[in-house]
């Protein structure tokens, strides 16, 4: 169970958020802000992978992150940002899930942007850092499964990003022996398939106009930038 302060956690999921965005010029320009940021963080663990992340991104040339960053997380269907597919695929669970945490944003007063899925990770942790604890928290908590499966897939790929996954469980409550089980099913056989009814789902928006597609599809020129 986690000792750091809601303050401290907020701190943390703001950093993790912003890092896990694409390191464009602004971000990257950032660096001595966010290493200020991440000094800044109480807890030893979470303050150690967070600086350690930020020493290993700002040491490599922008055009590399940026390569490695879509690679990470464009590329491959194990590491996306998108948690509820994770646990539930591309279904109808999977829409009421997105609807769920779409509603909570709007009853705290955040609107996403155009176009934005509300599990992706970098909104969640925001969301969780601004709203604090007990609401704010509650999506990481609830898709805590969708978490520990992408940090471990970032974990067998050798990927730095991990560091940011592990700073965020760190301060997160332990796991349950249900949670284990869950996760050990789950990353044996993959989210769960829906045959019936997919073709509604994949093809058009949601109630609020989201689709549902598991990873944004970039095109080859963006793949090798």
């Amino acid at each position: 169970m986690s000792t750091a302060p809601p303050a401290d956690r907020a701190r943390i999921f703001q950093l993790a958020s912003l890092l896990l965005t694409y390191p464009d010029a602004e971000l990257l320009d950032a660096g001595e802000q966010l290493g200020a940021a991440a000094a800044g963080v109480a807890h030893p663990a979470a303050r150690g992978q967070l600086t350690e992340f930020l020493d290993r991104l700002l040491a490599a040339a922008p055009i590399a992150a940026q390569r490695d960053y879509v690679r990470t997380f464009d590329l491959r269907r194990k590491s996306g940002l998108y948690l509820t597919y994770y646990l539930h695929g591309d279904t109808r669970k999977r829409g009421m899930a997105l609807l769920v945490l779409k509603q909570r944003y709007r009853a705290h007063g955040l609107r996403l942007a155009d176009g934005e899925l509300p599990d992706l990770l970098p909104v969640v942790l925001e969301f969780a850092a601004t709203a604090g604890p007990g609401a704010g928290e509650a999506p990481l908590r609830q898709h805590r499964q969708g978490l520990e499966l992408l940090r471990a897939a970032l974990a067998e790929a050798g990927s730095p990003y991990r560091l940011l996954l592990d700073a965020v469980c760190t301060v997160l409550p332990d796991l349950t022996d249900a949670d284990r089980a869950t996760i050990a099913a789950l990353a044996a056989d993959g989210p769960p398939v829906e045959t019936v009814g997919l073709d509604s789902i994949g093809a058009g928006p949601d109630l609020h106009g989201a689709h549902l597609a598991p990873y944004p599809v970039c095109s080859a020129a963006e793949a090798s930038r």
